[in-house]
This record gives structure tokens, sequence and C-alpha cells, in this order.
């Protein structure tokens, strides 16, 4: 797949954090490409460098070597605002606390990003409906936060994360605070969508196996691959039990 064509592409990626006897590497060359559509579960211990790898796909963070695009764009050579651009109209995130505005109802908070682009307000809730139905929680549209489950929540983030012309969608551990039902029925969300490439970081062997492919992290460098028709990518390195596909 060449570099016009992925979604996201990481080439011999290292990030070190601070300077001599104290510098930390939290990634080592690492290369990853995500193609259009395309759904990656990150898995490694703690410390691994996976919210790292999140926020350098992110434009959220810079590399100390190597080269992170973006649709083709090597973020290198944006400028901050452009970063801010690219973020706001190519990439979702999704959050393991939703994020989610207290003071705006569901609706309100999808429509948000579209309405900070200079889209009518009429057309950008028009668009947050769709979305909303979209995800499963089109009759929430009208409540705050608060009057919602988590995983209601996190379906309403998921909307946000996914309205107008999104094309990556970086998903760290959107789980995390929800109930096993929750859980399943949010990661069943995100595979659903077909459009955009997904990056879900996750320590949870069972939501990693709804994924095309599985990179799996240790100490900042990736120490294996597996697709999802591999058993292996039932099984990670890290010593948890094994997991059945959904």
């Amino acid at each position: 797949m060449s570099a016009a064509e992925a979604v996201l592409r990481l080439e011999a990626v290292t990030r070190v954090h601070g300077e001599g006897p104290r510098a930390v590497t939290a990634l080592k060359d690492v290369d990853l490409v995500l193609g259009p559509g395309e759904f990656v579960a990150v898995m490694g211990p703690s410390g691994s460098g996976k919210s790292t790898l999140l926020n350098l796909a992110g434009t959220l963070d810079t590399p100390t070597s190597g080269r992170v695009l973006v649709e083709g764009q090597d973020l290198a050579g944006l400028s901050p605002t452009r970063k801010a651009d690219l973020r706001r109209r190519s990439i979702g995130f999704v959050f393991q606390d939703f994020n989610l505005l207290p003071s705006l109802t569901a609706v309100e908070n999808v429509a948000f990003p579209l309405e900070l682009d200079g889209v009518p307000v009429a057309r950008a809730r028009a668009q947050a409906m769709e979305a909303l139905d979209g995800v499963g929680v089109a009759e929430l549209a009208d409540r705050f936060p608060e009057d919602v489950s988590g995983g209601q929540a996190q379906r309403i983030a998921i909307a946000r994360a996914l309205i107008g012309p999104r094309r990556l969608l970086l998903a760290d551990e959107p789980t995390g605070a929800l109930d096993s039902a929750s859980s399943s029925d949010v990661v069943a969300v995100l595979r659903a969508d077909d459009g955009a490439a997904v990056l879900l970081v996750t320590h949870e062997p069972r939501f990693a196996a709804w994924a095309d492919r599985t990179v799996f992290l240790r100490d900042g460098r990736t120490v294996g691959s597996s697709a999802a028709e591999d058993p292996s990518v039932l099984l990670t390195p890290f010593g948890d039990d094994a997991t059945e596909r959904p």
C-alpha cells in the first residue's frame, strides 16, 4: 500500500522523552500502516508505548525520528494550525472517560465539532442526528451526559468522533469504564463502521479479537502482529487467557 493510499502510516518511528541519563524511549523504530476501513487493535503491558502511539497518530505529539503520515501528509511538515485542522476534520478521538461537555445535550455534543468548523447550526444538528442514529442512540438526542448510562455516553462520544469526513478513529481504552455488556456493544459499534480506519488500544484480548489484526507492543517495540484469522491473535504474549472471537 502506498503512502498516499494509507490512512495512517508510521515509518521507523522513535519517540524519546527527556535527554541524557534521564531519557526514556517510549517507542523505538515502530512501523505501522492502516488502510481505509481497517480495524487494528494495539495491545501491550502498561508502559509499552500504546498511548504514545495514539498521540503520534493523532498529531498530539511529534516523533524524535521517523515519519508519521495521515492520508499521505507528513505531519512534520504541518504547522500547528494545520495539525489542528487535520484533527478537527479527519481524525476522531474516543477516550475512556467519554469527554462529553456536560452542559450540552447529546445532539449538541455531536454537532459541536462541525459548528466549530463553521457548519451552520441546523445542518450540523441534522448531521449529528444521523450520527446518533448510526450508533443506535438517536432517542437520547435531547439528554445531557449525566442522564445517560456509561455505555450510552460512549456511543454518543463515538458519534461525535465519526461525524463529518473522518478517515481515522483513535480509541484509547474506550471500554475501560464500562461493564462487560456495554463494552461489547461499544466495540461492536466501532467494528460496524466500515468507513474510517480504526486504531483501538485495549488490554482485553476479547475485544482485540474483533479487529482485522492485532499489533503487540513491549518496551516501545512491536513484538508481533496477528491477523484475526490467525488463532494466535486470541493469545497475547503477556500471559492473558485465551478468548474467543465474538
